[in-house]
């Protein structure tokens, strides 16, 4: 059985719900590792490369890392033509080059529905790095994307999607979590992660869990895609937040008049999203200035509490 005790540089690991893998290299190196892969979320074969990668990368930001090496995973149908398979490839290589991170090759298998994704590598300092378990009571909850991904995707696969719905949408799932990640370290935060498939609500309450804290979030605060409500009011939310909201939802409590739609956008599975990190009262104006000069978008969405598990207002 594994024992974390017996391998004392793995300072992330299996005994931890955190985004990555980090193995300390010395006193102030870390190695951050981290994999992911997915079906494609949208029909464009470059865009799907480019979130992808976007999403991979992301894992290694959510630690407070900086990537620096990746490896393509990809399984695709063997009749998918050439052309399409190229397109997600480089969509994915020119991610990473803005990243500055090397592709340095990668495997491909064949299955029935295409699947693409990387595994990245990291450095970040040992004493620097992003866990869940880094919130304390009073620190305040910033998130660096909108939420409303997964329930706009559902529609563009439903044909109920327009056209700049799915764009505006795009554009955030492609977005790099980089400059949050290096906000963060600047500013010396100790907690963060990443929200992605297990929506806002369920990636809160694993930091929630791992600081022994409860989170208050805002409803009213919580930055949505423009079009989030009106796929919502459609019901074309993917079948992950059924299961999100069946499985995280016994430890959340929501006010009487918050609507179930609502409720199910907090639920909503992201591909690709935003960093949600804890940032202590003493540095919040500081965060907030930084973030405004280097044009990082950020909401203060909620605040750590003394307690457990999630209330939402």
């Amino acid at each position: 059985m594994f024992n974390g005790a017996d391998f004392p540089d793995l300072l992330v690991g299996l005994d931890d719900p955190d985004d990555a893998a980090v193995w300390r290299l010395d006193a102030g190196r870390a190695l951050v590792v981290t994999t992911d892969f997915f079906t494609p979320v949208v029909d464009d074969p470059y865009d799907y490369g480019q979130i992808a990668a976007a999403n991979s990368l992301s894992d290694i930001y959510a630690m407070g890392g900086k990537p620096f090496l990746a490896l393509n995973i990809a399984a695709f149908p063997p009749n998918l033509s050439p052309e399409i398979l190229s397109e997600i490839i480089r969509g994915s290589a020119e991610k990473a080059s803005e990243a500055g991170v090397v592709v340095a090759g990668g495997h491909t298998i064949s299955d029935d529905e295409p699947k693409f994704g990387m595994v990245v590598v990291g450095f970040v300092h040992p004493e620097k790095k992003l866990t869940k378990a880094g919130l304390r009571p009073g620190d305040r909850l910033v998130l660096t994307k909108p939420i409303g991904f997964g329930v706009t995707t559902t529609a563009l696969k439903q044909e109920k999607a327009d056209a700049l719905d799915v764009a505006e949408v795009v554009a955030w799932m492609k977005r790099l979590n980089n400059s949050a990640a290096l906000l963060a370290s600047e500013i010396g935060l100790q907690a963060g992660t990443d929200i992605t498939g297990y929506s806002l609500l369920g990636h809160g309450l694993e930091m929630a869990q791992a600081s022994k804290v409860r989170l208050k979030f805002s409803l009213q605060d919580i930055p949505m895609v423009s079009c989030a409500q009106k796929y919502a009011q459609m019901w074309t939310f993917p079948g992950g937040a059924s299961d999100n909201r069946l499985y995280y939802g016994k430890h959340v409590d929501f006010s009487l008049n918050i609507s179930e739609q609502d409720q199910m956008l907090l639920f909503d599975p992201q591909t690709s999203g935003g960093l949600l990190l804890g940032v202590p009262e003493k540095n919040l104006s500081k965060f907030l200035k930084r973030a405004e000069e280097n044009n990082q978008p950020v909401w203060i969405i909620g605040q750590a509490l003394d307690g457990e598990g999630i209330e939402v207002k």
